[in-house]
Parts: structure tokens; C-alpha cells; sequence
């Protein structure tokens, strides 16, 4: 059920593992898959981000995120530390570049689950790592998926809809498509494509 787009990327020079980058629309399930992925395959490496961000009860510096102040975000910013960034609900978040490349010569597979614009920045830091893009069955699947959770605002679930319009938009962009029908069947599909089965 998986559309494909291949040739886009280069191979890397050898047979290290190519860094993964999984993205697509809110609400697609993208946390989901990951879980399901990593339980069976803990050796998957999913990159930690820093932020910007408070901790929230029950998270672990260096486990769910590296918490940093605006000052050392700025610094990694500034010295080019972060394989990506963005800004979201007034935090900002990133991709420490260092931990992702010893990983990959490691020869360990890494995993980053990402929005669009951090997506687009690996395109440009890390031309040979691989974007996956997390498709819904159908447009009024991921509707019912958004409102269905029930916890938030409309006019916050609106903005999420047009979000999720611009994020579906840039499907082309990406070098595979996987259609999230099953959990259990994508992430065998994306642990194929990462050639961790």
C-alpha cells in the first residue's frame, strides 16, 4: 500500500546506516508507529531533541529531551550543533547533530520523528538521510483522528487542519510515502526500509 519514490537521495559512501527521518501531518499517529517500532527493535536509535521547553512531570533530562536555556539554544544555533530547529508554542526545539553522526558511524540505526519545517532542514544539512513521510488513510480519517481526542479548542483544532493541509501538500517532497492503515504494518515498513528486518 506504500507508494514509493526512489533516486532522490544518494546511497552513503559505505554501508553505514543512512539516517531516517520520519514526518507528516498531526494527528498521523508518527509517536505511535515509533513506540510500536522500538519496542520490537530497541536497537533503533531515535535522536533526542533539546528544548527550550519547562520539563513536565515524570520527563528526564537527556531521556525525553535535553532541557537548555534560550542562551545555550542560541549557542548551539549559533555554532551549527543542531541538525535542525524550529519554534513551536513559543519553545524551540532541535536536533543535536553530534549524537546523530556518532550514532550512524557507529553503525547503529537512528530515527528522527519530526515536523515538516525540521524535515526540510535535514534535506539541507543531511541531503543523504532519508525522509519518510507518515501519510493518513484518507483526509477524513485524520479529521476524525484530530477531533476525536476531544481535549482541545476548536479554533486550536481549525489550526491544526490547516496545518495538516500545508504538512499533506509536501508529501512529494519526500523520498517514500507510507499509509498508516495499521500500525503494526508500518513500522514493519519503515523498519524495511531502514533495513533493520
Amino acid at each position: 500500500m506504500a507508494a514509493t519514490f526512489r533516486g532522490t537521495t544518494p546511497e552513503p559512501p559505505d554501508d553505514r546506516p543512512r539516517l531516517t527521518v520520519l514526518s507528516g501531518p498531526s494527528g498521523v499517529g508518527k509517536s505511535t508507529v515509533v513506540a510500536h517500532m522500538r519496542k520490537e527493535h530497541p536497537e533503533v536509535w531515535l535522536s533526542v531533541s533539546a528544548t527550550t521547553r519547562k520539563p513536565r512531570p515524570g520527563e528526564k533530562h537527556g531521556v525525553h529531551y535535553f532541557f537548555v536555556s534560550d542562551e545555550e539554544m542560541d549557542k548551539l544555533i549559533a555554532n551549527g550543533e543542531l541538525l535542525e530547529w524550529a519554534e513551536f508554542a513559543g519553545n524551540r526545539y532541535g536536533t543535536p547533530r553530534a549524537a546523530v553522526l556518532e550514532h550512524l558511524e557507529a553503525g547503529v540505526p537512528v530515527l528522527l520523528e519530526i515536523d515538516l519545517q525540521g524535515a526540510r532542514q535535514v534535506r539541507e544539512t543531511m541531503p543523504e538521510g532519508r525522509l519518510v513521510f507518515l501519510a493518513p488513510p484518507s483526509w477524513e480519517e485524520l479529521v476524525r483522528r484530530l477531533t476525536g481526542r476531544g481535549t482541545e479548542a476548536p479554533e486550536v483544532i481549525e489550526r491544526r487542519l490547516d496545518a495538516a493541509k500545508v504538512e499533506l501538500a509536501a508529501e512529494p517532497e519526500f523520498d517514500e510515502t507510507l499509509v498508516n492503515t495499521s500500525v503494526k504494518d508500518v513500522a514493519r515498513e519503515l523498519l524495511a526500509l531502514m533495513d533493520v528486518v
